[in-house]
């Protein structure tokens, strides 16, 4: 076996060839005040002479310090793709309970102007050593990341990405990319010259989430570049009116027989499949996000053709384990990562949840 060379040098050695104590050099090494500027500049010369590496989960362990992880989600029921982001992160919290990791949710109404921010400041209050958040559009989101940023208090971003606000890192689909293929799925799906609705969940004029609206803008720069015999329509749902649904599916496609493919860019598409079940509707092909379970039905009666997954377990899982990473064990970390594009249909949907399972082991 190879001997791992940071092992064999004690901090004793360190100390001797410094010329300073062993208190001094153990207070330089775990980043501790009480050394004066001379003597850590003369340990940390040693350190590099040395090649020393520190084993830093050992340390960790030693030092019983209490970590403080902060994270903003948006509000949600318990059928919402959030409880999957949520069950990957305390799944990590459970595999690293040893480090006395501690995990508070706070949460935004995200179609609420200023809530975010609101949940912002009270997240500070708590002096978090590390935070995760679900941003809400830029503007609302940057006083919080300024000031995490003043304060030098890492920060990640899950599901959707605001690239100014530099996060420590990103978790989620590129959602450009992926509204980019959704429509050349649905292309393929529709007719040279059919016309395609595109359902949108919006609250007071309001989309819900920078991903939401991503998604659209890849969407509709694939069908512009590729497709301009496609007709695009809208059709708005409203957050706070549920119960208006069916009536405004219903006076739309009485409106527009011919229209028979359609596509959300939130987890809802049930809302659309559970009404092409009411109405014994077969030609009508859906696409949506999320394998939220009422999708999951719509998946397995056939009305959603396909789902785009995310992955949400391993994004909440790898966020803690970043933060992890680079305050305890003070590792770089990946600055983006994408989650893959993964289209699931009736036919193989029951082999990704399996696998999805396993690997998360939740």
């Amino acid at each position: 076996m190879k001997e791992n060379k940071s092992e064999r040098i004690r901090i004793k050695d360190i100390a001797l060839k410094a010329g300073v104590s062993v208190g001094t050099v153990d207070r330089v090494i775990h980043g501790r005040s009480g050394v004066s500027k001379s003597s850590k500049k003369k340990v940390e010369e040693i350190l590099e002479q040395m090649n020393y590496q520190p084993n830093m989960y050992a340390s960790a362990l030693a030092s019983n310090k209490k970590y403080n992880f902060a994270c903003i989600l948006p509000s949600h029921t318990q059928e919402d793709y959030w409880i999957d982001i949520e069950a990957g992160m305390e799944h990590a919290v459970s595999v690293y309970k040893d480090f006395n990791i501690r995990l508070n949710i706070m949460y935004y109404d995200q179609y609420e102007p200023g809530a975010f921010a609101q949940v912002g400041m009270k997240m500070l209050e708590t002096m978090p050593d590390g935070v995760i958040m679900a941003p809400s559009s830029e503007d609302e989101t940057k006083s919080t990341a300024l000031e995490l940023n003043a304060r030098n208090i890492p920060y990640v971003f899950i599901d959707s990405n605001i690239k100014s606000l530099s996060p420590l890192s990103f978790y989620g689909q590129n959602s450009h990319s992926s509204g980019y293929f959704a429509a050349k799925i649905l292309s393929l799906m529709a007719e040279k010259n059919d016309s395609v609705v595109i359902f949108r969940l919006i609250y007071g004029g309001r989309l819900g989430s920078n991903q939401q609206r991503n998604r659209e803008e890849g969407f509709r720069e694939y069908i512009k570049n590729n497709c301009p015999g496609i007709k695009l329509y809208e059709l708005d749902f409203y957050v706070n009116k549920p119960e208006d649904n069916e009536k405004i599916m219903e006076e739309f496609f009485a409106a527009h027989p011919e229209i028979k493919c359609g596509i959300t860019f939130n987890s809802k598409a049930y809302i659309v499949g559970e009404y092409m079940q009411k109405i014994n509707r077969k030609d009508f092909k859906m696409i949506g996000y999320d394998l939220l379970r009422r999708n999951v039905k719509c998946l397995k009666e056939g009305s959603i053709e396909f789902v785009i997954a995310q992955q949400p377990t391993e994004q909440g899982q790898s966020c803690i384990e970043t933060l992890f990473e680079h305050l305890i064990l003070k590792k770089e970390v990946k600055p983006y990562n994408y989650m893959p594009i993964s289209l699931i249909s009736k036919e193989n949907m029951d082999f990704y949840l399996d696998a999805h399972v396993r690997t998360n082991n939740i």
